[in-house]
């Protein structure tokens, strides 16, 4: 599971390298989250209403400014489970979520990764409660593993 994590990281440092100033979560918390959420099962598309590596759901999307693949319209009928199955797309779907939404979920006085993986699974207005398991435990083995997430 942790191959696919770092595959995520590598992903993602492509999207620092362009976007740096914007991206407010760190390669290693996004490959937590990831590996938290899905077991960064990047073969997987949709189950029910969430879809992709990151387990995101339309509205999830949509809050996120409806990024898309290739100039795809946000419109278009397939855009939003083609995003979220793209490995690539679901992290700057994240980034764009965690733009809107970071705050100090945890009232620790910082916004990080911990903030981060509330914001995640628990939403942008709702953050304030514990992690669902077996979600926050997997979180913490990765962030753990990964040396604190940031």
């Amino acid at each position: 599971m942790i191959k696919y994590t770092v595959g995520v990281v590598v992903a993602v440092s492509l999207l620092a390298g362009i976007f740096a100033d914007e991206l407010p979560v760190t390669q290693q918390c996004l490959g937590c989250i990831c590996e938290a959420i899905s077991g960064c099962n990047t073969t997987n598309t949709c189950l029910g209403d969430v879809c992709g590596p990151f387990r995101i759901t339309w509205a999830y999307w949509s809050d996120a400014g409806k990024p898309t693949i290739g100039g795809e319209s946000p419109d278009a009928p397939a855009a939003y489970s083609h995003c979220a199955g793209d490995t690539y797309c679901a992290a700057l779907c994240v980034q764009g979520y965690m733009n809107k939404f970071q705050q100090d979920c945890n009232g620790d006085g910082k916004i990080d990764c911990d903030d981060f993986a509330a914001i995640h699974t628990l939403g942008g207005y709702g953050c304030r409660g514990a992690l669902p398991e077996p979600y926050g435990e997997r979180y913490r083995q990765c962030k753990t593993i990964v040396g604190g997430a940031q």
